[in-house]
């Protein structure tokens, strides 16, 4: 994807693997982490409320000239930086935005609209139709984990089970956090640890697709 020149084989491959990565289940188990707390959710969102404020750097992460504060929600944080407005058009579109405005707390690994852009225009195509709003969901939800994990807690040779229920593999090389499929070229963190109120955002390079089963 990183060359300008695409073979129509893998376009056409690429798209093939668009339109296996999705199914209803996503949304279904997503929504329901977001709802899941413990008997009394008011102290499970003041508690985590709290270790957001605690972790935060103060004044927060700077992504785009703006600093993304643990006072927001994943969602919130996001509108505010450019680099990643693509995403959040799509989290919009597949009609995701109230659950990762949910208690939480989320993993995030963010693509940079770059990131988009290195897609061939065809998967694109495909991964924004109307009809394909299930598949849309399925590629979104495979870079949310449940739980929140910083930088530091991600080691290599680890595999997250993500929202989509498929497996993202963590590599870290020198000092570098990449999240991948296993199989094609990792995505690598650019920007780590932008805490919210209810998570966590690694802003990385590119879009990780679930393996074609």
């Amino acid at each position: 994807m990183k060359k300008q020149l695409f073979s129509l084989a893998g376009a056409f491959a690429l798209t093939l693997a668009l339109a296996s990565c999705g199914n209803d289940k996503p949304a279904e188990t997503a929504t329901t982490t977001a709802n899941a707390t413990t008997k009394n959710p008011a102290d499970s969102v003041a508690a985590m409320a709290g270790d957001s404020a605690r972790m935060a750097k103060p004044g927060g992460v700077m992504v785009d000239g703006v600093a993304m504060t643990a006072d927001k929600d994943i969602v919130d944080n996001a509108a505010g930086a450019k680099s990643v407005s693509t995403l959040v058009s799509l989290v919009k579109q597949a009609g995701l935005v109230e659950t990762l405005k949910g208690t939480g707390p989320f993993t995030v690994f963010a693509p940079t609209n770059a990131a988009f852009a290195k897609l061939p225009k065809a998967a694109v195509a495909a991964l924004t139709a109307p009809a394909n709003a299930a598949k849309l969901k399925g590629v979104l939800t495979y870079h949310v984990i449940a739980g929140r994990l910083l930088a530091a807690d991600l080691k290599d040779g680890q595999e997250l089970t993500t929202v989509n229920g498929e497996k993202l593999k963590v590599m870290v090389k020198d000092g570098k956090v990449m999240v991948g499929n296993g199989k094609d070229a990792p995505a690598t963190v650019q920007i780590a640890d932008v805490i919210s109120k209810n998570g966590v955002t690694h802003v990385i390079d590119g879009v990780v697709l679930p393996l074609e089963k």
